[in-house]
């Protein structure tokens, strides 16, 4: 590619240049969307009778809880697994890391490891495949990154920073980010190293995201600041704070299909849409707004946003909080359209990539897909108290579990 190419993003080593591919421009204008918006004794032989009632219905709760839907049960973990991760290339591998120190990637229809990541000094919290599979991030508490090779099952990197918040991958590009406890972003071309520095606040960087165009990245942080980032400059070109930023940490973001739009959660019960050209915030959402102004001695009663993102084929958002609501949006009105309730606090939510259904995975340890037209819930699966969760083309989920296993799942619908 030409170097005057406006389009392209320019990584400066030491001594080399590394190009980052930009995206093909296929999508809407980002404007388009921006713009819119008892004790009675009755004898011995009743009593009998109401003894095996009893039993029966112990027997029906021990069935109930010991209801499993998955297809394949993944076992190699001798600790809790914290995250979860499905090659975006073939959806045939799945790489999970947990409180052993250990990551292992495998067969999603087999379970069999093709190898083990090794080398980790504490839980493995973060495991990424690259855009094309070929490479895999793996990252633990101590700060300590691997990647790995896929095909040759080797490890071809490694780099040891501060405490680790999280990994990301350049959606067409061997680049890595990851995100530290001091708020810098961290940012290497893969296996050569070369890196830049997107110097933080100084507080911790929660959350981050590199926009569809390759050029620029949207991280969050503890303070409640949303910072948009220019990755060849490396200078942040908006800053939302005060009052248009978060009265609580950043927990989690997303960006719609063209990049012209963020959404933001966080621990003070709202959700945040803002235009990435801009830096301006177009809409704000809260399903409970009294206790999204609780006063800050009150902050852990709120109904913090743990998972937000975008439809792709609806003007649809979809806000999962920590009370049990996935909230759905209409992006253009900003209006209420549907609650689904849970039963317990939801970790994580997922659009299919080209339908309207969303589906959750909450801590009463089930993972259900919704209909986002009608609200109602399409159907729900059942194995383990799942900590997170990965889907890849509408029929597959992996999920992770303190109980030391992950589990795959085949989503079937009527409509498929």
């Amino acid at each position: 590619m030409d170097n005057s190419d406006e389009n392209s993003v320019q990584f400066h080593g030491d001594e080399e240049i590394i190009e980052v591919i930009d995206l093909n421009e296929t999508e809407q204008n980002p404007d388009d969307l921006a713009d819119e918006f008892e004790d009675v004794d009755v004898g011995e032989t009743e009593d009998r009778d109401n003894e095996q009632e009893d039993w029966d219905t112990d027997d029906e709760m021990e069935q109930e809880k010991e209801q499993d839907d998955s297809e394949l049960t993944f076992s190699k973990h001798t600790g809790s697994v914290f995250c979860v991760s499905l090659d975006p290339a073939t959806n045939s591998l799945a790489v999970t890391g947990g409180e052993d120190d250990k990551a292992y990637v495998w067969r999603v229809s087999d379970g069999e490891v093709l190898f083990e990541c090794t080398g980790h000094k504490d839980s493995v919290t973060s495991v990424l495949f690259s855009h094309d599979s070929s490479l895999v991030a793996t990252g633990d508490m101590s700060g300590l990154i691997k990647v790995w090779k896929v095909e040759t099952k080797q490890e071809v990197w490694s780099f040891e920073v501060g405490d680790l918040e999280w990994m990301e991958w350049h959606p067409c590009a061997p680049v890595l980010l990851a995100g530290m406890a001091d708020g810098n972003v961290w940012m290497w071309k893969i296996p050569g190293g070369d890196c830049k520095t997107l110097q933080g606040p100084g507080c911790q960087s929660t959350s981050g995201k590199v926009l569809p165009d390759g050029k620029r990245a949207v991280v969050g942080y503890e303070d409640g600041n949303v910072r948009l980032w220019d990755l060849k400059q490396g200078n942040a070109t908006h800053v939302i704070k005060g009052h248009d930023g978060h009265q609580g940490a950043l927990t989690c973001l997303a960006c719609n299909k063209d990049g012209s739009l963020v959404l933001t959660g966080s621990v003070d019960g709202r959700a945040k849409l803002i235009n990435t050209a801009t830096g301006k915030v177009l809409g704000v959402f809260s399903v409970d707004e009294g206790k999204a102004k609780a006063s800050q001695e009150d902050a852990e009663e709120t109904n913090s946003v743990e998972s937000v993102g975008f439809c792709n084929v609806l003007p649809l958002i979809a806000v999962a909080y920590l009370h049990g609501t996935l909230a759905i949006y209409d992006l253009s009105s900003q209006v209420l359209r549907h609650k689904c309730q849970h039963q317990a606090g939801i970790v994580k939510l997922q659009w299919e990539e080209s339908s309207s259904v969303v589906s959750t995975c909450s801590l009463d340890g089930a993972v259900r897909l919704w209909d986002a037209r009608s609200g109602t819930m399409v159907s729900e699966y059942r194995g383990h108290q799942i900590l997170t969760f990965s889907i890849r083309e509408a029929s597959m989920a992996v999920t992770a579990s303190g109980d030391h296993q992950a589990k795959v799942f085949c989503l079937q619908r009527p409509d498929r």
